[in-house]
């Protein structure tokens, strides 16, 4: 039960520590746990229809598991410090995006060759952005398709399996010291290892800030991003999304000066359920098989909240919002823009006749019910705002979906290896509250199994 180095999470960080430490040095004795199933076993019995609420299973295939919460997502990798996260706050921005183009080249080589890489450089979208108060964030956009990234990650678990020792279905439930060494713990069992990695990703925050608390670890709050889940035809959006596949738009409101962003578009896609700890939220697939293509895309539109003391819970604020829409709906509230314009809810007659059709079975109803109405009033400036570069955005039957919520970890108080107080201990990944990507996270992983080898 002893190793060279342990690491708790088999998401993106936790995978290429992995690929790196054993693609350099085979000899290194390398164990990785997750509380989740191996890729092939991951499956949701959510349907949207049959089963349309999380029914608590010992581990959330959507969460957990190889590959983790991106396992399911639209595969994209954003190479970029605009957003993302603050990585290169820690290992520069040059470091930063080698590293992000470095995971790119990995991922080419087990099954995304082909896939195409979209650019902000030099388009005009910028120009007619910034005329109408809006700013594009720059980014290279690697598109994988929902399709494409779970064949990737199929071929790294297929390399990886007989260099690393993998533990799945195992629930870290502690974590200590043992002199020099860290131990961790489930059940009855307990491994050690010389370094240990912590990559627990966003499902992983409550266990990880105690942790923290335990290890005497300083952390702070982060923010979360409340909103919605904008479904409309594609072609409405086709200049933006032909061009770029996807633009990070950013719009500051008049009133509070808040800033809302579009994130995740999905051109041609679904909109989908997706289970934060037995939360039903919204989110967005598309894929690059042509066959699986839609009349419709979809984004989400974000509003993030900063908390100042004493609250501290952000989280805590956003899954409360998110269970007052499971409350109202049974899950994922739909709702018609014309309708929520006009203070009146979509009833089933309405979306019937509504000439958006939508991808997901979502419970018609009223989001003004929801969300608190600074976060609203936010989302409904936004829409008229990007209505002026795509117009028919503001459509009445433009669909709403919500909520979604995007969890930020807490940050650990980390150096610029990304070490914490304790020499040998890394948090990298989303579960640092340093990264918010999947690129980000994977390049996190890169960098400190290279810290860890010697090599950076």
């Amino acid at each position: 039960m002893n190793y060279d180095i342990l690491i708790v999470g088999a998401g993106p960080g936790g995978i290429f520590s992995a690929y790196e430490l054993s693609q350099n040095d085979p000899s290194l004795k390398i164990a990785v746990f997750d509380a989740g199933h191996e890729l092939s076993r991951r499956h949701c019995p959510i349907d949207g229809k049959r089963i349309k609420t999380c029914i608590n299973c010992p581990s959330c295939s959507i969460m957990n598991g190889f590959g983790g919460a991106g396992a399911f997502s639209d595969g994209k990798y954003n190479i970029t410090n605009d957003f993302g996260g603050t990585l290169y706050h820690y290992i520069g921005r040059d470091t930063a995006l080698e590293l992000m183009h470095y995971v790119d080249g990995i991922n080419m080589e087990n099954g995304g060759a082909g896939t195409q890489m979209y650019s902000t450089a030099g388009t005009s979208l910028k120009r007619k952005c910034m005329q109408n108060g809006l700013q594009l964030l720059d980014a290279s956009v690697r598109h994988l398709g929902t399709d494409i990234n779970y064949v990737v990650l199929q071929n790294l678990y297929d390399r990886l399996k007989d260099r690393v020792e993998f533990h799945f279905d195992t629930r870290i439930t502690f974590l200590d010291m043992d002199g020099d060494n860290y131990r961790i713990h489930a059940g009855d069992e307990a491994w050690t290892g010389k370094q240990c990695i912590i990559s627990v990703g966003r499902s992983g925050s409550k266990w990880l800030e105690r942790v923290c608390h335990d290890l005497d670890i300083a952390t702070k709050s982060n923010r979360v991003d409340l909103g919605v889940r904008v479904e409309l035809p594609a072609e409405i959006f086709s200049g933006i999304t032909d061009e770029l596949y996807e633009g990070k738009i950013v719009y500051r409101t008049r009133k509070f000066e808040d800033p809302v962003r579009t994130f995740c578009m999905n051109p041609r896609g679904i909109v989908v359920n997706e289970n934060t700890n037995g939360i039903i939220t919204v989110n967005g697939h598309s894929f690059e098989d042509e066959s699986r293509k839609t009349a419709n895309t979809n984004f989400a539109l974000l509003v993030s909240k900063h908390f100042s003391d004493p609250f501290k819970d952000s989280n805590g604020y956003g899954e409360s919002i998110a269970r007052l829409s499971n409350m109202l709906g049974g899950g994922v509230i739909v709702q018609r823009f014309g309708d929520l314009e006009r203070g009146r809810r979509t009833n089933p007659k309405r979306l019937e006749e509504c000439t958006t059709r939508p991808t997901l079975n979502a419970t018609p109803g009223d989001l003004s019910l929801v969300l608190p109405k600074r976060i609203l009033d936010g989302i409904i400036e936004m829409i008229y705002a990007l209505d002026k570069i795509a117009p028919g955005t503001a459509n009445d039957d433009t669909l709403l979906y919500g909520v979604e919520v995007k969890f930020y970890n807490m940050e650990v108080a980390l150096d610029e290896h990304l070490e914490t107080s304790h020499k040998g201990l890394y948090v990298i990944g989303d579960g640092s509250g340093v990264t918010h990507s999947l690129s980000h996270a994977s390049a996190s992983g890169v960098y400190v199994a290279r810290r860890i080898l010697g090599l950076s």
